[in-house]
């Protein structure tokens, strides 16, 4: 981010200023203490398990400017009522002063890809902004609108849910004129009581659309009736169905780090390439076709773009070991995100033999049992030579793969990520495993020594 002096921190934030000169510059937000350092400002954030004010010292030694805190504590410090009240009321005076299209995005799953692709579509129209990672947020977005140097010609604003009111909480500084719902699953189905509920909560991001503006949505989403009456402007839709505004018409994975599909918008026809893999992929870079084609890219550029897309970490992430490969997409599950890696799994070639490291699905309230069983239903259906199941959930997942027609010497059911270590002792060159589950597990980890071992190898 630009510099910017404490002083005008608080006058955009609304705060105080305790025992700090205005002029004092900062350059950087730190949310972790640890991440405090030399130009940083470190916000205490009260947690419902850790309270950030009791760090307070700790960001200071780490050499933290000052800190933003909402209680007075010793030493220099910005005083607000509310933390997260002063972020979005400094966010929102950097919206105002923001003259390009800022573009939300939410849904149950691709939240974070869709964003990428949409960040590499629209680059032919100039810089583009965005939320870093997976900071989506009421801590982290109004952040990013501090972060933007001011020549964007786009911003593109992930949008988290967890309840009801957190999306229209940062659509309400954000002002979004275009927003992506890229699909509705049972995702924190449990915050919100079903997935009618998300769908409700996922359509606050249209109604905050203004009438001159675009929401965009899954053609053949369940819920697409309800998004549609949701949004009091333009809308077009994404999908495999001839009524999609943009259509996909084929698919053809090439790798695990590549695949191409050709869409049609309007009478228009045109390939793209991303570097990833999956069904679910190509319709993420879809929806984010269709929206830069909408704000003036022209389809066969914003197809070409798409190749420098740069995706994150454990999404669908293949990692060679000794032969074999290992494919993280493990960031995150959903029974929607899981029979797409599942059925992208069951169609790449595979020279040995293929493994599963079925995690659970977390905060999927009422529906985890049939979600997990969805999902055992697909293993069954694939035949892979092996799964491993992990997590108390997924009993329902591999009682449902039986039921289908696995074999039972083909599943096995793992209380610890070290019993997931020791089966993949046998691993050998040519096998890949798939790993999938809940970004709480941290299925990574079964890994660690693996990954370990190649590194020594090639040191």
């Amino acid at each position: 981010m630009m510099p910017m002096t404490v002083g005008e921190l608080a006058r955009r934030a609304g705060a105080t200023l305790f025992g700090i000169e205005p002029e004092t510059t900062f350059y950087r937000f730190a949310l972790d203490s640890r991440d405090a350092g030399p130009g940083s400002i470190f916000l205490a954030i009260e947690g419902a398990r850790v309270d950030g004010h009791n760090f307070v010292e700790l960001a200071v030694a780490n050499g933290a400017v000052t800190v933003v805190v909402e209680h007075e504590v010793e030493g220099p410090h910005i005083l607000v009522e509310n933390l997260v009240e002063a972020l979005a009321k400094m966010a929102g005076t950097f919206r105002d002063e923001f003259d390009g299209t800022v573009i939300g995005i939410t849904g149950s799953a691709g939240k974070t890809s869709t964003k990428e692709f949409l960040a590499a579509a629209l680059s032919p129209l100039g810089k583009i902004g965005k939320t870093a990672g997976n900071r989506n947020t009421e801590f982290t977005v109004p952040l990013a609108w501090a972060e933007l140097k001011g020549d964007e010609a786009a911003m593109i604003v992930e949008m988290s849910m967890r309840g009801f009111g957190q999306i229209a909480h940062l659509a309400k500084f954000s002002k979004p004129t275009v927003g992506i719902i890229t699909n509705i699953g049972s995702n924190h189905a449990e915050k919100v009581g079903s997935v009618s509920g998300v769908a409700k909560a996922k359509s606050e991001l249209f109604e905050a659309l203004p009438s001159e503006g675009l929401a965009i949505f899954e053609h053949d989403c369940d819920f697409a009736e309800s998004l549609r009456q949701s949004a009091n402007c333009e809308q077009a839709t994404f999908g495999w169905s001839t009524g999609a505004d943009a259509q996909l018409t084929s698919y053809e994975p090439i790798s695990w780090q590549e695949c191409k599909f050709s869409i049609q918008i309007d009478d228009q026809i045109a390939q793209a390439t991303i570097p990833t893999v999956g069904k679910h992929m190509a319709q993420n870079a879809t929806a984010a076709i269709l929206c830069a084609v909408r704000l003036g890219v022209s389809i066969h550029d914003a197809c070409e773009a798409l190749a420098q897309a740069e995706l994150p970490e454990m999404r669908m992430q293949p990692v060679s070991v000794n032969g074999a490969t290992i494919v993280l997409d493990n960031y995150n599950a959903s029974p929607q995100s899981f029979v797409a890696a599942i059925e992208t799994f069951a169609s790449l070639p595979c020279k040995g033999r293929r493994i599963v490291v079925a995690g659970e699905m977390k905060e999927l309230g009422d529906e985890s049992k049939a979600g997990h069983e969805v999902v055992g239903v697909a293993m069954a259906k694939a035949d892979f030579d092996r799964v491993i199941f992990y997590g108390d959930e997924m009993y329902f997942a591999m009682d449902a793969a039986k039921g289908s027609g696995m074999r039972s010497a083909n599943t096995s059911f793992a209380k610890s990520l070290d019993e997931i270590s020791n089966e993949m002792l046998d691993l050998q060159p040519g096998d890949t495993i798939l790993v999938k589950g809940s970004r709480a597990l941290e299925l990574e980890r079964a890994f660690d020594f693996l990954l370990r071992v190649q590194e020594a190898r090639e040191a």
